[in-house]
């Protein structure tokens, strides 16, 4: 027997902590510019696939097919190893992180650059029963359990009488004005006046929908006059926006307003305001700034201007890149997904760079613009002074997202579905019923029949005993 100690390998191996928008597509470009046996490339994330959030809204309204809007890891990264888990604690200092997978017990990988791009999570407050009933628009299972509450409120309210409980199930609360708000709020306000032509029962009146905004203003990402006209478009299809006002208590559905007025709703979604997926960035020693965001220079390495984490890179929500343009929020990329992808595609260049002993180069985006749908044929689209309104708008947004949506074959998927809808119209089918897939099965499913009591002993007659007695006397 060979008492040789085996070979360690020397093939830098990069670990992707996350698979969303960032690391997708940090891992997709590395694929191509890495040369065969340059690298080694691990991606780590619980969900098996990417999900596209800009058409998160959109699903919602039953516009998309939720499958159509995620891209599957394991069909697009094909040399890429792909670990079902969640990194929950990162030892730079040793280059070790601890994986905890989905099944099994956690365990360390040893690594020799890292890359964060965990995104980023709901940020709510303590708001009594915020927790407990709302829900936020961060995931796909988010955005299609919203779709089917809503439709099954429908189905709900169209068996009883005109009254509060009725008023409830059709009352729908929009926390936050800002663009992924004010999508989803104006996408489902499309959706409920479609449903309402297909439920007798149910009138445009009998629906009530409402935003909630803590500003005096909507949309800060599109001039002032332009989120005036999405407010009085807005207006127009019966929708209600709530300036200039806090939510104070949701308890038991009831939404409380700092004005003063309670709203009874059944539905109530949440976007005002993400934050760095804390798993990760408090499991970790990467310096962390004040935000809760990873510290990132403009080249993607983590550290300062005046320090780099040498081997540790940060890209999309989780990470505070500086914005060269002088246009980020204090100072930093605002965190949404026009900034995910090119800092990703960055990314992989640099990264690649390093591995080759080359420079790295900085992250410099200028804002180009930016565009929402307001639900069918109706969008707002702005670049500088420039401003589009309506179904041109609408056009516009659907034709840059169909464009972004990563891989021919998702493009594919979605266009078509979207051709598809022209013709066929939407696709109103609710399916809230899959949340609990097993309630048919269980309620008819034969069990076996509880076993009889045992029998207990009989008793022995009371004279056994001191007859027994003589016996033994004798």
């Amino acid at each position: 027997m060979s008492n040789t100690a085996p070979v360690k390998s020397t093939t830098p191996r990069i670990l992707i902590v996350g698979g969303g928008y960032a690391g997708f597509y940090t891992a997709w470009k590395l694929e191509k510019h890495l040369r065969k046996g340059e690298a080694e490339v691990t991606i780590v994330d619980p969900l098996p696939y990417m999900t596209y959030q800009p058409f998160l809204p959109e699903v919602a309204a039953g516009s998309i097919e939720a499958r159509h809007s995620v891209v599957a890891l394991r069909r697009h990264l094909k040399k890429t190893t792909i670990v079902a888990a969640k990194v929950t604690g990162i030892n730079h200092a040793d280059k070790v992180a601890t994986i905890t997978p989905i099944a099994g017990e956690p365990y360390e990988l040893e690594y020799d650059q890292i890359v964060v791009t965990a995104g980023a999570v709901s940020r709510t407050f303590p708001i009594p029963g915020i927790a407990d009933n709302a829900i936020g628009l961060k995931t796909i299972e988010e955005a299609v359990a919203i779709r089917d509450r809503l439709m099954s409120n429908f189905d709900k309210a169209s068996t009883l009488p005109p009254g509060p409980a009725r008023d409830r199930l059709l009352t729908v609360v929009v926390v936050g004005g800002g663009f992924a708000g004010i999508e989803v709020f104006a996408e489902l306000r499309s959706l409920a006046s479609s449903l309402v032509s297909k439920y007798p029962q149910v009138t445009f009146e009998d629906t009530h929908f409402h935003l909630v905004e803590a500003m005096s203003r909507i949309m800060p990402e599109v001039s002032l006059k332009t989120s005036e006209w999405v407010l009085k478009s807005l207006a127009k299809r019966g929708a209600f926006v709530h300036l200039d006002t806090q939510l104070t208590s949701a308890v038991d559905g009831n939404v409380e307003l700092s004005t003063g007025e309670v709203i009874p709703t059944d539905l109530i979604v949440w976007t005002a305001g993400v934050m760095a997926n804390p798993t990760v960035v408090r499991g970790g020693d990467l310096p962390v700034e004040e935000r809760g965001r990873i510290r990132t220079r403009a080249d993607l390495r983590v550290g300062t201007e005046d320090e780099i984490v040498e081997g540790a890179w940060a890209a999309g929500d989780v990470s505070a890149v500086p914005d060269l343009t002088g246009g980020g929020v204090g100072g930093y990329c605002v965190p949404n997904a026009q900034h995910a992808v090119r800092q990703a595609k960055l990314l992989a260049k640099n990264l690649v760079a390093v591995l080759r002993g080359e420079l790295p180069r900085e992250y410099f985006h200028k804002n180009l613009g930016a565009v929402a749908g307001l639900g069918l044929y109706n969008g707002v689209f702005q670049s500088g002074n420039l401003a589009l309104k309506g179904f041109i708008a609408w056009v516009a947004h659907r034709g840059y997202h169909g464009l972004a949506m990563p891989s021919w074959e998702r493009k594919f998927r979605v266009v078509w579905g979207w051709w598809n809808n022209l013709w066929l119209g939407r696709d109103l089918v609710n399916l809230e019923a899959v949340q609990n897939p097993r309630y048919v099965f269980e309620e008819f499913a034969a069990r076996p029949r509880p076993a009889a009591p045992a029998a207990e002993p009989e008793k022995k007659a009371v004279t056994e005993a001191p007859a027994q007695k003589v016996a033994a006397s004798r």
